[in-house]
């Protein structure tokens, strides 16, 4: 095979799914800066029409699609169904970001003329997307940037390529024209020319705080370009007093073991006020050890599929075993009942003796335990993170709430919700290592386009009253 060619395989069973060539960026590139100003310039009405028709493209594939995100990404088919109604629902609530945040304003200045703010796209984009969410997350920063009048450059995860071909073909049966939205495949060597290129405007990012850094570090002599990264998390779940153990359990499971883990609003540490701890855990564990974990187009339908591949899984299991070695206890073990295959069962480990907890996002089914004194000290063990995108609290009263919402470092804070549930009227981002303080969602369409203010009169009408000599 190929060097040239990318193979893309099903985690649930290692068969080939997909192949296609790596892309030319050069190529791409140029493509796109030709078809942009046609584009740009285009009525926004006529912009919006074309969305819609995309989401109408989407919806007719909508079986297949999903079926094709179950295959490559690996989570049940009842989630690649919410993932495929997500990308539809995309469009409308963008329409209405982009008329809330980047509207038209004029202010009448009576005989200065008018002053206005108006909105102008940034360009090229390169939107660089990742695998647990293959279509919906990228497609939050491609349909936001389209309505504004950008052209985009669309590379997926090298982990789950075919579904970006299917995304972007969805787009050419909308009759979207050439270059308008390309479809670049490839791995690292591919974004990294994306993000490095002089033709490109912008960077939308979707991915690992790693790999955010990195594009940070090279694009930071380079303020013309817009940067919006939006990464991981080492998030929080802070459980104290409440009546309603059982379901505080279920919220704990929805946040910690959801799409195998690899969320970057997944629960990673639960942190227990101790005179909850073991009555959360006659419930917590029980239920975990119920989770189905199976083949992601299976009956009955699994609670979690596999991870995105066996290096994945090795990598998970090894960092389970090196939090036992440091002193953590085993309360549900990580296992894995294939060695062949990337399937893990949750895993939840008490880490309230390690001396030093690691500051990572480990991106799977492993939950992390810590027991605290009070809310207060759960407060500061919340916020012993480098990361800050979301966190939540279980239990607790109003003012319980009021002090935690006050203290904690978060772009997301919830609760008696799970920490991955976000509304798709608001602002999704974070802070430290979580992002750049660009959130995507709803505030996509501020990193989309830019403000010009302007000054306007039909006629020029100007006198000079001071300094004139006779």
């Amino acid at each position: 095979m190929s060097d040239n060619v990318l193979i893309s395989y099903d985690p649930a069973t290692g068969e080939e799914l997909w192949q296609g060539k790596h892309g030319d960026v050069d190529a791409a590139v140029s493509a796109a800066r030709r078809a942009w100003p046609s584009w740009a310039a285009r009525p926004l009405t006529n912009r919006i029409e074309m969305v819609s028709r995309f989401a109408n493209e989407v919806r007719a594939e909508a079986d297949g699609l999903a079926e094709l995100i179950a295959r490559e990404a690996g989570k049940p088919l009842w989630e690649a169904r919410t993932e495929v109604e997500a990308v539809i629902n995309k469009v409308d609530i963008s329409v209405n970001a982009y008329a809330e945040r980047t509207g038209k304003k004029k202010l009448d200045s009576g005989l200065n003329g008018t002053a206005s703010v108006r909105h102008k796209p940034h360009g090229t984009m390169a939107v660089l997307g990742p695998y647990n969410f293959p279509a919906h997350l990228p497609n939050g920063h491609i349909i936001p940037a389209l309505i504004a009048g950008n052209v985009v450059l669309f590379k997926p995860s090298e982990k789950t390529p075919a579904v970006g071909a299917a995304l972007v073909e969805c787009f050419r049966k909308a009759s979207f024209p050439e270059g308008v939205v390309q479809l670049v495949v490839g791995g690292p060597d591919e974004g990294k020319a994306l993000v490095a290129h002089p033709g490109i405007d912008g960077v939308l990012f979707t991915g690992s705080a790693n790999a955010g850094i990195a594009i940070n570090r090279k694009l930071a002599a380079n303020p013309g370009k817009i940067v919006a990264l939006e990464m991981g998390g080492n998030n929080p779940m802070v459980v104290t007093k409440t009546p309603k153990l059982k379901d505080a359990a279920v919220l704990i499971v929805q946040s910690a073991f959801t799409t195998a883990g690899q969320r970057c609003t997944a629960a990673r540490r639960l942190i227990v006020v101790d005179s909850v701890y073991d009555a959360l855990m006659d419930e917590l564990v029980p239920l975990t050890k119920k989770l189905i974990v199976g083949d992601p187009l299976s009956e009955p339908q699994p609670f979690m599929g596999p991870v995105i591949d066996n290096e994945t899984a090795d990598r998970l299991s090894e960092s389970f075993l090196a939090l036992v070695t440091a002193g953590g206890k085993p309360i549900c073990h990580l296992r894995r009942p294939d060695p062949e295959k990337p399937f893990l069962t949750p895993g939840i480990i008490d880490t309230t003796d390690i001396e030093d907890r690691p500051d990572i996002e480990l991106f799977g089914p492993i939950l992390q335990v810590i027991r605290v004194p009070d809310l207060d000290s759960a407060i500061t063990e919340a916020n012993n993170t480098r990361f800050g995108l979301s966190a939540s609290l279980i239990g607790g009263s109003p003012e319980d709430y009021g002090r935690f919402w006050a203290n904690i470092r978060a772009g997301i804070i919830n609760w008696n919700r799970p920490t991955n549930g976000a509304s798709s009227g608001a602002p999704f981002g974070g802070i430290g290592l979580s992002g750049n303080h660009r959130p995507a969602a709803y505030y996509a369409a501020d990193y989309c386009a830019y403000p010009v203010a302007s000054t306007e009169m039909e006629q020029p009408r100007a006198t000079i009253g001071v300094g004139l000599k006779d």
